[in-house]
């Protein structure tokens, strides 16, 4: 299914969407909008109406900073997939384009992508019991169009952009298992301005 772009088919979740054009594309944007400290919370907008268990996700997104953003904002924007009806579970596949390309830092550029978890499973706890796995280089960069593609089969999910045949980042192991249900839906953090101007959802069960 070809999914609208239309705000009111969306439940915004601590964020603001809107409906807009981009580049002579309708887009939806989305901001975070309450004040969350902590990173990886559960801040972005699902759409209505739909339970994904497993499948593919496609979408098309352009990550932008916003004015006055902290040092530490990268342009945070991915997916949101097998999110509860109450949004106290999800999972999270994300991209940080200030830490790809232009960046000459090495390790900032091995933090291009994260898949998290929510609650619990963050960032900062892999970080923190130095677990890399979930982390990945990218090739991208702020205010450009593109393309991110999950195949999620059980506890496994394959996430690609660009269209690349081959995977930027492989999670063999979701932290809520292979029996997850849910929205699917568009994370955003502290700092981004996104804009989503395609959404696809295949669901193969």
């Amino acid at each position: 299914m070809k999914a609208s772009m239309e705000k009111k088919d969306y439940t915004a979740v601590h964020t603001e969407t809107g409906s807009v054009t981009v580049d002579g594309q309708p887009a939806l944007r989305i901001v975070k909008k309450d004040k969350i400290e902590l990173p990886d919370e559960n801040t972005y907008a699902k759409l209505n109406g739909l339970q994904f268990h497993n499948g593919i996700i496609e979408a098309k997104l352009l990550s932008r900073l916003l004015p006055d953003v902290p040092s530490h904002a990268r342009g945070f924007l991915g997916l949101v997939f097998r999110a509860s009806e109450d949004d106290s579970e999800f999972e999270s596949f994300y991209v940080r384009p200030t830490n790809s390309r232009g960046c000459n830092d090495p390790v900032r550029k091995s933090h291009g992508c994260q898949y998290f978890s929510y609650p619990g499973y963050t960032f900062s706890y892999f970080r923190e019991f130095g677990i890399t796995k979930y982390e990945a280089p990218i090739d991208l960069a702020l205010d450009e169009w593109f393309t991110i593609k999950a195949i999620i089969q059980d506890e496994r999910g394959e996430f690609y952009l660009n269209g690349s045949d081959t995977p930027v980042l492989v999670v063999e192991d979701m932290k809520h298992g292979k029996g997850g249900h849910g929205s699917v839906g568009f994370f955003v953090d502290i700092g981004t301005e996104g804009f989503v101007s395609e959404l696809r959802v295949t669901c193969t069960d």
